[in-house]
């Protein structure tokens, strides 16, 4: 058995079967893990979405912030953006089946000693903490009040940093937020969710959450995606696969047991 990581896809569902088809993929055998971030700003969100959901125990995706934000619009919290490209999902006939199916997907997942995760992990979590966190606001999103949580999630001004003593639907909502949409912070957890350039033009102060010197999940693998202007990342413990298929760079897959890399061009929105 082969598990095979791929990068964010977001609606760029014939790269994704041109990738899956390099990979040679036997859906009795092998395992797809998906970063998060399967839907939106790509011409074919709908596809994608039946095609992970029709594999069953054969795929793993995580929930990325495009696809909360999907679910937010869904729910009525939030309005579509210029940008978004989600209406074919919200359209269809399954269009309950597959928004219940994603709702339900989880924020973190842990399996032959590899965390998945779309963003990434505050500096002072181990991955322990991190999981029984991601469970809270799992919980939370699945639940039958799951309109608070979103509403929160979106409408809320939220707090600037983590803090254990954080209750309620803001605390799911902060870990959540986290958990999707990471990309730099201070050595004390303080992250920009504003920033997406590179990393080397982080402000003062502010590094990519895996160079935090002292980092507490420093010693288990993590799989990622969420940053397309980081690119294809292959470090001793972070993997970091959006390659930025969506703006007409590649679609990235990785095989985890010896890290060979699989790519196929993208088109992009076109």
């Amino acid at each position: 058995m082969s598990i095979y990581a791929i990068g964010d896809v977001q609606g760029c569902f014939a790269s994704l079967q041109r990738l899956v088809q390099q990979l040679r993929f036997d859906p009795a055998r092998d395992r797809l893990w998906f970063v998060g971030d399967l839907v939106n700003r790509g011409p074919d969100s709908l596809g994608v979405l039946r095609y992970v959901r029709g594999l069953g125990d054969s795929a793993v995706t995580v929930l990325g912030n495009h696809d909360l934000h999907l679910l937010a619009i869904a729910a009525g919290v939030r309005r579509p953006r210029h940008s978004d490209t989600v209406q074919d999902v919200l359209e269809a006939p399954d269009r309950t089946e597959l928004l219940e199916w994603l709702r339900t997907r989880p924020l973190l997942h842990r399996d032959a000693g590899l965390v998945l995760v779309h963003a990434g992990l505050l500096p002072q979590w181990t991955v322990d903490t991190a999981a029984v966190l991601a469970k809270e606001a799992e919980d939370a999103l699945r639940s039958p009040q799951y309109g608070t949580f979103m509403r929160t999630l979106y409408e809320t001004q939220l707090p600037s940093r983590w803090s254990d003593e954080l209750a309620g639907p803001v605390r799911g909502a902060l870990i959540a937020t986290i958990l999707t949409r990471l990309r730099i912070c201070t050595p004390d957890g303080t992250p920009d969710f504003s920033f997406g350039d590179p990393p080397d033009r982080a402000p003062a102060g502010f590094h990519a959450w895996f160079e935090i010197p002292g980092r507490k999940s420093a010693g288990t693998t993590i799989v990622c995606g969420h940053w397309a202007a980081l690119g294809l990342h292959l470090a001793e413990r972070v993997i970091a696969l959006d390659s930025g298929c969506v703006w007409g760079r590649q679609l990235s897959a990785i095989r985890l047991e010896d890290r060979e890399v699989f790519q196929v061009s993208c088109a992009g929105k076109s």
